[in-house]
């Protein structure tokens, strides 16, 4: 059974996640840039004398298709390289996947990922 583990987390946790999954043996991620709010709201900015309010924060989406006994090293990971203790670290979303085929072969399953 193959899971995809996807997290929104800040733009200047990326390096530190890659090295850390990189040694759990993870070779493929997809990183998408995004912009949101939860929790974290947004903030005020000024601009030329104008106070003005930020919603969207930008983060990143980072996903993997895993083993499924990869899955709570590499949520260990994501929460220890990405934490900073403060509203507006990120999320993680485990989902299962039912199928993975590589394009070029045809190839199917776990050897894909």
């Amino acid at each position: 059974m193959m899971k995809k583990v996807e997290c929104i987390i800040r733009k200047s946790k990326l390096e530190d996640l890659v090295v850390e999954v990189e040694e759990l043996g993870i070779s493929g991620l997809n990183i998408t840039q995004i912009a949101g709010y939860g929790k974290q709201k947004g903030k005020q900015e000024v601009y030329r004398g104008v106070e003005y309010e930020v919603k969207l924060k930008e983060k990143l989406k980072v996903e993997m298709v895993v083993p499924s006994d990869k899955v709570d090293e590499l949520i260990d990971i994501i929460t220890d390289t990405s934490r900073t203790g403060n509203v507006g670290d990120g999320k993680i979303f485990v989902y299962s996947i039912d199928r993975a085929v590589r394009i070029r072969t045809g190839e199917e399953g776990e050897g894909v990922v």
